[in-house]
């Protein structure tokens, strides 16, 4: 049963859902993609199945998520959540355990944008990274990531608008050396297959194993 939380920011909070792995090994916060919260199936479908490989999990809303309002706080805004609850994480939950940040779409692009501004984790983990708007592959999304020094995987859908297949195998092989790409064939954005008769949260569950292999290859480098 996920553990429901308030993680204070600033002079109020966010909301967010714990999923304790027994026996953990690690633990990865998640953030949601722009348009639907923590609450949604496919990220409580990943966050269950993560926490069953003993990887603890920690799913937030942005601010405009728990306000109802349907835009994306603000780059600045949201960096100044991710930094906030990494930091809450590691004095109230993590332990002594290793921490990873993740995100669907737009909270993994704020995910690595605040490990451009100093965020410590050990890694990163992409659900559908947005390389570019649906045809604007000339405005790529890339520039922040290429100083970057910690491991990321990009888990893509190999039919996901936002992530040109060729373009991303040559952003992911211009990051540093620990970098990793992961394609899901037939999968959207949203790693919805056509005609596949899985649910939403199935979708979510599916990415599971390929978070949990690179989280634990990770964990074994030190």
């Amino acid at each position: 049963m996920s553990q429901e939380l308030n993680i204070p920011y600033g002079t109020e909070s966010v909301t967010a859902l714990l999923d304790e792995a027994e026996d953990p090994l690690a633990f990865l916060i998640v953030a949601h993609g722009s348009g639907a919260g923590k609450d949604h199936d496919f990220m409580a479908g990943y966050a269950r199945a993560v926490a069953q490989k003993r990887i603890s999990v920690l799913r937030f809303n942005f601010p405009y998520m728990d306000a109802g309002k349907k835009f994306p706080d603000r780059a600045p805004v949201a960096i100044d959540v991710w930094k906030q609850v990494r930091e809450w994480v590691g004095q109230n939950l993590s332990k002594e355990l290793a921490v990873f940040a993740a995100g669907k779409s737009f909270g993994g692009r704020m995910a690595s944008l605040a490990v451009a501004e100093g965020m410590d984790t050990r890694s990163l983990i992409f659900l559908g990274y947005p390389l570019h708007a649906p045809k604007k592959e000339d405005k790529l999304r890339d520039e922040h990531l290429y100083p970057l020094q910690v491991p990321m995987l990009f888990l893509e859908g190999t039919r996901d608008p936002f992530a040109n297949p060729e373009i991303m195998t040559r952003v992911v092989s211009n990051l540093n050396p620990d970098s990793e790409l992961v394609w899901f064939e037939g999968g959207d954005h949203s790693f919805k297959v056509a005609r596949s008769g899985r649910t939403v949260s199935e979708d979510g569950a599916g990415l599971a194993e390929a978070t949990a292999d690179f989280i634990l290859r990770q964990l074994a480098k030190h």
